[in-house]
């Protein structure tokens, strides 16, 4: 086992927790490294995380460390890191202004905001699935696929990845960051789309 993997687990969590991005029970944040998957326990409070509270899963799906079960979306996290070999990190959680999106079934790209199309593109929105079933992330690879590292997960909350744990953490909290401004946006007024050029050139970097 990486005793620093474990260590990077709790401090995103950690962090999370700062950020008011996951409550006493939901969320969960993953690594992955040398075949063994390092995950959040289920219904523990991510402030008060320790090192012995991480589960520690193999390759064959075997807990071998950790005082907990793990996360019940274990299956989840498990299914990203095949999708795509750059993955090395994975965060979900039931941040309030991107879940709200997810509640409405309603992708978030706000056409104002030049620094999310740059960064995030659009965040698609998958349909409904059971927590903790295969469903719930089903259409998940189509997304991966477009080099994009973030969604949501339809009436139910944001799912992100990267290259590490930290990374995905990042790319949740600055979407996040973006929806709760352009909520405030609305509170003041209709939002200022860039030209239609300009969405299309944002929307298409890095392809």
């Amino acid at each position: 086992m990486d005793v620093n993997m474990i260590k990077e687990i709790i401090k995103v969590a950690k962090r999370m927790d700062d950020k008011g991005m996951c409550n006493a029970f939901e969320g969960n944040v993953s690594a992955k490294k040398d075949g063994l998957l390092y995950i959040t326990p289920s219904g523990q409070n991510k402030a008060y995380l320790t090192e012995e509270m991480i589960a520690v899963i193999d390759e064959d799906g075997n807990q071998v460390s950790g005082m907990y079960k793990p996360s019940s979306e274990v299956k989840m996290h498990a299914a990203m890191y095949g999708m795509r070999d750059n993955i090395g990190g994975v965060v979900h959680s039931h941040t309030p202004f991107l879940t709200a999106y997810a509640m409405c079934n309603k992708t978030f790209c706000p056409k104002s905001n030049a620094e999310l199309l740059w960064d995030h593109k659009a965040i698609e929105v998958l349909s409904y699935g059971r927590p903790g079933s295969d469903d719930i992330y089903k259409g998940a690879q189509e997304i991966l696929d477009k080099n994009v590292d973030i969604m949501l997960l339809g009436n139910h909350g944001v799912l992100a990845v990267g290259t590490t744990v930290e990374a995905a953490q990042n790319k949740m909290e600055s979407a996040e960051s973006s929806a709760k401004i352009s909520f405030v946006a609305q509170m003041i007024g209709k939002e200022c789309d860039l030209p239609e050029d300009e969405v299309e050139y944002l929307l298409n970097l890095f392809d």
